[in-house]
């Protein structure tokens, strides 16, 4: 139990990647707050993860985009659990297109999920933190697209690169408080996000969807393999679990080989 008597919000929670590490979360003792837009999809997950690890898992709407909807999911938060002590902003979206071709309408949708949700989610939950005096961790849910570019992904590039930003900076303003920040930033992982661009950039790229997955999605990785959830899930519990300031302000890649730091 590494995280017992920790209180999680994890973002995007419903699905993907961030249902893994809110089950992960869960097993390991934490009382977690599934946050995801569709009030629906959260409480499912949130019951279904209840039911296996035999956690306290509360299911809310947030749409990370909003600022009175993140509000009001972690003061909820606080008031069912009495604080928070991690926040995984995960939530995310994807847009796939020519630079030329884009919508600025979907350029700052993208950016919006990423970046507003991530500054609207840690600035609520520092909040809390700071002055309740026990510290706490952010995690951010990167990408290798955090350190690389890619074609046909413009916006979401710029948002994976300044979440680094918005980490470290976190993590010097953080620091006298307890509070640690960290990116966990992953390879193609197979989500419901990733299987939807498969198809997307075969059609723009011409290429077949087993020829997207090989040739651009796993070309450089060191074993052609993708990225899994419970990869992440243990990343992230690794990095909550620990009190010392000797590790913050870091990103942790988990892309089999794929960019080496």
């Amino acid at each position: 139990m590494r995280l017992d008597g920790k209180v999680a919000i994890v973002t995007g929670a419903a699905s993907g990647i961030g249902r893994a590490m809110a089950h992960r979360f869960a097993a390991e003792g934490a009382r977690v707050v599934i946050a995801d837009v569709d009030q629906a999809r959260s409480e499912s997950a949130a019951a279904e993860i209840a039911a296996i690890t035999r956690g306290h898992v509360l299911g809310l709407a947030m749409d990370v985009t909003d600022e009175d909807s993140v509000e009001s999911g972690v003061a909820r938060t606080i008031a069912e659990y009495g604080g928070v002590d991690i926040l995984c902003s995960n939530a995310g979206n994807q847009i796939i297109g020519g630079i030329h071709e884009l919508a600025y309408s979907d350029w700052k949708k993208v950016l919006a999920v990423h970046l507003d949700g991530s500054f609207l989610t840690t600035r609520a939950c520092l909040r809390h933190m700071y002055p309740s005096g026990k510290g706490g961790c952010i995690i951010y849910t990167g990408s290798v697209h955090s350190k690389l570019a890619s074609v046909l992904k413009a916006p979401y590039v710029t948002a994976k690169h300044g979440i680094l930003g918005l980490c470290r900076a976190v993590a010097k303003e953080g620091a006298p408080h307890g509070v640690r920040a960290h990116v966990i930033c992953p390879g193609f992982v197979r989500t419901p996000l990733v299987e939807k661009q498969i198809p997307e950039q075969a059609k723009i790229l011409n290429m077949t969807a087993q020829d997207v997955v090989e040739k651009v999605m796993l070309k450089d990785t060191v074993d052609k393999q993708f990225t899994s959830t419970d990869e992440i899930a243990e990343t992230a519990v690794f990095l909550a679990e620990q009190t010392t300031l000797a590790l913050t302000g870091q990103s942790i890649m988990l892309s089999h080989g794929w960019f080496m730091e």
